[in-house]
């Protein structure tokens, strides 16, 4: 054989193998719906009192929605069926009885991105302590994992940023799938057409001054919102526009957007003199470096279907800003 000829094919045989370890090495890409959590646990401690803290704790009904759906939708797998398709889940939660009480997290520990959260106790009540602990902290991370999800999933195909930048100085990373259905100078209102309706966003300003401290926070953010769906969002008929429904109070919580303080507001929203309601999550922003308050809000029109998954969407996009300095 030619010795060019051998040596060639010795460099092209070493590349191959090398890029197939390369491929070997790395981990499988997690899949899975949003918002699913894969539980590995045997049938006797799922049908018992363990299967009822799991799904008291990561199935109970979402806040703020008009009709009750779960925080997470839960796919039971006794532990034997722990390999294969399910190991490719986002969020496994494996459930054991056996001679050590612990509560770890493996990070990426089948796939990629992945979350895998390994209880055990000796005894039932064992295993009922670690799930009452922990729960806040494993809902919290399977939280940010799927709006990270949802992130990368719309960052596939994005709105031109160049109006939302001029207009209110952030980065908003929205889907194309949305449209400008109103703009105003400080006011912008982003729509999407779906099968059951529709999902919207609003982006405005307002002044700092429009929310006050405690106890009168709640109800100014809900003035200013009304006053806002006064202006912009009206039905078809004479006399209709966005309100926040009185019937049931709205939720307040203190969080950060972009590590500026901000209130969360979540309830749920009517169109007044007509049938048109809905739940809306909204973001109102304490913008001292511009001196505003900058408020993202999202909400949807879905009538008798599934709304988590919408709202999330919302959120996941109300999420991605980046305040421009």
């Amino acid at each position: 054989m030619n010795k060019n000829l051998f040596l060639l094919l010795c460099f092209f045989s070493i590349l191959f193998f090398s890029c197939k370890k390369k491929e070997e090495d790395m981990p499988r890409k997690a899949t899975g719906k949003i918002n699913t959590i894969s539980v590995v646990i045997d049938d006797q401690l799922w049908n018992g009192e363990v299967g009822d803290r799991i799904r008291n704790k990561f199935a109970s009904p979402v806040i703020a929605l008009p009709q009750e759906e779960p925080l997470f939708t839960i796919n039971q797998y006794p532990a034997k069926l722990m390999e294969g398709f399910m190991t490719d889940s986002r969020t496994i939660i494996v459930v054991k009885k056996e001679n050590k009480t612990q509560f770890t997290i493996k990070k990426n520990q089948y796939a990629s991105p992945q979350n895998v959260f390994h209880i055990s106790g000796m005894t039932n009540t064992a295993i009922l302590e670690i799930i009452e602990k922990n729960a806040p902290k494993i809902i919290q991370i399977i939280k940010e994992t799927e709006i990270a999800e949802s992130q990368r999933i719309n960052s596939r195909s994005l709105l031109n940023p160049i109006i939302i930048k001029n207009k209110f100085k952030i980065s908003l990373k929205v889907p194309s799938g949305y449209s400008y259905a109103l703009q105003k100078s400080k006011f912008l209102w982003l729509k999407k057409e779906i099968i059951s309706g529709n999902t919207s966003i609003l982006i405005y300003e307002v002044p700092i001054s429009s929310i006050k401290k405690a106890p009168n926070q709640i109800a100014n953010i809900v003035k200013m919102r009304d006053s806002i769906g006064d202006l912009y969002i009206r039905g078809t008929e004479l006399d209709t526009h966005m309100i926040t429904e009185d019937g049931y109070a709205p939720y307040l919580f203190k969080t950060r957007l972009n590590g500026i303080e901000t209130y969360e507001t979540r309830g749920t929203w009517e169109l007044k003199n007509d049938f048109m309601s809905g739940p809306f999550v909204n973001y109102a922003i304490i913008d001292k470096e511009h001196d505003r308050i900058l408020v993202l809000e999202g909400f949807c029109y879905s009538p008798s279907k599934a709304e988590r998954d919408l709202m999330h969407e919302l959120e996941a996009i109300i999420k991605s800003i980046d305040i421009l300095k």
